[in-house]
């Protein structure tokens, strides 16, 4: 891989810490957003950029600074958390915190690095087939559903708008992964979601930017 520059949010643990060591791995300059760095992190040749929360309005701001000049080549919006409503507690402080996180900061830390991205850059929103309302078969999960699919409504908004720009933007599911956010009870590794995560990247362009994506490669329904 020749050099590029790749700034991935919520980097210090799960599929963001694998998709930073897999891309420094392979000779990207990584660039790693988090709150706190983890040991893991700290140990990975990647740079870190700690104290970044990605709902704080400045966000953007703050990474625009610490990279100065230096053009992303890959925005990866991974950051985002999960609670579990139901029909007997579906706590609206709960539901909103999570669009914040997993729609409206994704959105918002996007257009704050606007300036900053490559003529041929692609922005990633990692989201969930959770969000798609023809595979929801189970229900349940209010929170995480909506703001999932608003996040791909806002992801699809930037693949139109960004287009003409060259960039190209994908909305990728990872797979049922064993991380902390799923108690580790999925069916595939984080370092096996982070690889499949790379080739779909890989094989983003401006045809099918806009596109909703398994990480096995299968495109999902809205």
């Amino acid at each position: 891989m020749s050099q590029i520059n790749v700034l991935i949010t919520g980097a210090n643990r799960g599929i963001g810490l694998q998709l930073a060591k897999q891309y420094a791995e392979q000779g990207a300059h990584v660039f790693a957003a988090c709150r706190k760095a983890s040991k893991e992190l700290i140990d990975s040749k990647v740079t870190i950029i700690s104290g970044i929360d990605v709902t704080d309005p400045e966000a953007a701001e703050k990474l625009r600074n610490e990279l100065g000049g230096t053009k992303i080549d890959i925005l990866i919006n991974n950051a985002g958390i999960l609670t579990r409503e139901n029909l007997e507690s579906a706590p609206a402080k709960d539901i909103l915190q999570q669009f914040t996180v997993n729609a409206l900061a994704p959105l918002q830390l996007t257009l704050g690095m606007r300036a900053q991205l490559n003529s041929n850059a692609k922005v990633i929103m990692i989201t969930s087939r959770m969000g798609s309302m023809s595979d929801n078969g189970s229900g349940g999960y209010y929170g995480y559903r909506m703001s999932k699919a608003a996040l791909n409504a806002a992801g699809v908004s930037l693949a139109r708008d960004l287009q003409s720009e060259g960039i190209a933007v994908a909305l990728l599911h990872p797979g049922y992964v064993q991380t902390d956010m799923v108690n580790n009870t999925g069916d595939i590794t984080a370092a096996e979601a982070a690889t499949r995560l790379r080739q779909r990247i890989e094989e983003l362009n401006l045809q099918n930017t806009g596109t909703f994506w398994h990480s096995n490669g299968e495109e999902l329904p809205w």
